[in-house]
């Protein structure tokens, strides 16, 4: 409908993420498989100040589990365990997502990482997000998972209590409503040279033509 700066490159922020899910989504199909986080991801991600889902070293959750805390509260921990999973590195797996931003068309795009933390190689535009998310709303898992407000976290050997994951996106728009339509879900993101980006999605609702 409209389009501004949409071939301009910068720096995509935790837009990013939805490239981790899609890719854990399409190459790991058992979401109810024992993930442990390895602590040596953690020292890193503290350090640069990433937003956390709130998982801690060694704790075993399921791949579902860091889905939701990669999407939802955008937690840089859950990624880099997606990414260790499917791809065995942070290396392998940003060859891969680099992979299927080639076949998405998104030319504009290179990716270093599955967090989105700065780079400054780590670049995409307006026009590559919306054909990742357009892609991405194929996907009927990733759909859920984009559209949910809350999560909970089932209890692990370290929160024996579980806990409960909220979107950023749906938490931020505050109860905002599209004048025709409705929010089908969004990620949000942050970092200090990629300023404040958002990524969503909504649906038209049609209005009945008048009877004669």
């Amino acid at each position: 409908l409209a389009q501004k700066r949409a071939d301009e490159r910068t720096a995509p922020a935790s837009l990013t993420k939805m490239m981790t899910v899609l890719l854990a989504i399409e190459t790991e199909p058992d979401l109810d498989k024992q993930v442990t986080l390895p602590e040596d991801i953690f020292p890193a991600l503290q350090t640069e100040k990433a937003s956390m889902a709130g998982f801690v070293p060694d704790e075993t959750v399921t791949v579902r589990d860091l889905l939701y805390g990669a999407m939802l509260p955008s937690g840089a921990e859950c990624c880099e365990a997606l990414a260790q999973l499917v791809s065995g590195s942070e290396e392998n797996f940003a060859a891969l997502m680099n992979q299927k931003a080639a076949a998405l068309g998104m030319a504009s795009t290179h990716f270093c990482n599955p967090t989105g933390l700065h780079d400054p190689e780590h670049v995409s535009t307006a026009r590559d997000m919306a054909r990742l998310l357009r892609a991405a709303m194929q996907n009927e898992m990733f759909r859920r998972i984009f559209a949910t407000a809350r999560y909970t976290v089932p209890p692990t050997n370290l929160h024996p209590d579980g806990f409960t994951l909220e979107s950023t996106f749906w938490s931020e728009l505050d109860g905002t409503e599209l004048r025709r339509g409705k929010f089908l879900g969004g990620k949000t993101g942050y970092t200090s040279a990629a300023g404040l980006c958002l990524a969503s999605a909504g649906k038209p609702q049609h209005r009945a033509l008048p009877r004669r």
